[in-house]
């Protein structure tokens, strides 16, 4: 087996991943963590390979590591462990490794495919596997290379888009959010449409304000769901002691301003108050306002509507969303409908996770099947 690479630095994304530890899985990923256009796709491929196995692998190789935050894994060290199981692994099946290299043309020939290498003499091979990755941080090399060959074999390619990746916001009554670069706060965010696109999510996570919008775990796992043109609901009292937040008794002597100042970031309290301003009266007490106000408000700030004028782009986003359209593919081995000796694994299919170590899960976990249908094919 043969493995091409166009880039000077092998496994340069896995470097930069989770600030150069490297998120390689998370112990609680499943199917739920996935998204595509058709759901249901990645089920059999992250059943037959778990996090538990990498896991397994990671410490046959005397990895040290340790969970962060919610199932996430990262190496104690830094990323070039895993790199260095990966290369390992590879000498380990006689996996030979040739980079930089650059692809000048792949043919599909009678019995085999034929692979041009500028300036090198041409491959041939009876399988095919395309893991080229997404278009996610070009800086590093990323490119559509994936999608225009999966294209040219009459396969379909879902809109891709940046996943991951964080939401600026420009309209004028909406300018307070990009005010407050810094501030960080637990929230719930909704977003999508049910029935629609990839569907609906909600995610209570943190939400950090940027001058030049919103990022954060929470805003970065919405932008998977949301489309060009849809607000999102955040709802900012989701993290807060639930105990009391509007008791009359307690909080009644306090404004609307006070009380938002009593949960919130001075900055954040000023912006929503800045906000909350055009539509009620927050400088009077909470039990002077009428029931039906308060009610008004409490929802405002439960569902509080703000529409992205877009995301950051390729170069700040973690993954690409969308990619080789599923249907085309046999999801038990990956291959091609069209053709059985073409594989197409990873990120450059339309199957994308959420944030905190399920896009490296799915990478394992088709490699995997492909893998097993080869050597299937090759059993004596």
């Amino acid at each position: 087996m043969v493995v091409l690479d166009h880039a000077k630095k092998i496994a340069e994304k896995i470097r930069i991943s989770g600030g150069g530890r490297c998120n390689f899985t998370n112990q609680d990923s499943g199917p739920a963590n996935f998204l595509s256009l058709n759901p249901g796709f990645a089920d059999w491929a992250l059943r037959q390979y778990r996090p538990q196995d990498f896991i397994g692998l990671v410490r046959s190789h005397r990895i040290p590591f340790h969970e962060k935050h919610s199932g996430q894994l990262f190496c104690d060290r830094s990323s070039q462990d895993i790199i260095g199981l990966l290369l390992a692994e590879s000498l380990k099946g006689a996996v030979s490794i040739r980079h930089p290299v650059e692809i000048a043309a792949v043919v599909r020939e009678a019995e085999h495919w034929r692979i041009s290498l500028t300036g090198l003499d041409s491959l041939t091979c009876r399988q095919l596997v395309v893991a080229t990755g997404g278009m996610a941080v070009p800086a590093i090399g990323a490119s559509a290379w994936g999608l225009d060959f999966a294209r040219s074999r009459g396969l379909g390619i879902t809109p891709v888009r940046a996943g991951l990746v964080p939401m600026s916001f420009t309209s004028t009554d909406q300018a307070w959010v990009t005010q407050m670069p810094g501030v960080s706060q637990r929230v719930s965010i909704s977003v999508g449409e049910a029935g629609h696109g990839y569907g609906q999510a909600c995610f209570l996570e943190d939400a950090l304000m940027t001058h030049k919008g919103l990022s954060g775990p929470a805003v970065l796992q919405a932008s998977n769901y949301w489309e060009q043109g849809q607000a999102i609901s955040v709802d900012w009292l989701a993290a807060l002691p639930q105990d009391n937040l509007f008791d009359e008794r307690e909080m009644g002597r306090f404004s609307v301003v006070q009380l938002l100042e009593h949960w919130f970031p001075k900055r954040l309290a000023a912006g929503l108050a800045l906000s909350l301003g055009e539509d009620y009266p927050i400088d009077r007490k909470w039990a002077e306002l009428g029931r039906a106000v308060r009610e008004q408000l409490i929802d405002r700030l439960r569902s509080f509507s703000l529409k992205p004028a877009g995301h950051l782009g390729w170069n700040k986003a973690e993954v690409m969303r969308g990619g080789v359209c599923t249907k085309g593919l046999d999801p038990r081995t990956l291959q091609s409908r069209r053709d059985s000796s073409l594989y197409l694994i990873g990120e450059v299919v339309d199957v994308t996770g959420h944030l905190g170590g399920h896009n490296f899960q799915w990478a394992w976990a088709s490699a995997h099947c492909c893998a097993m249908a080869i050597s299937a094919q090759h059993a004596p």
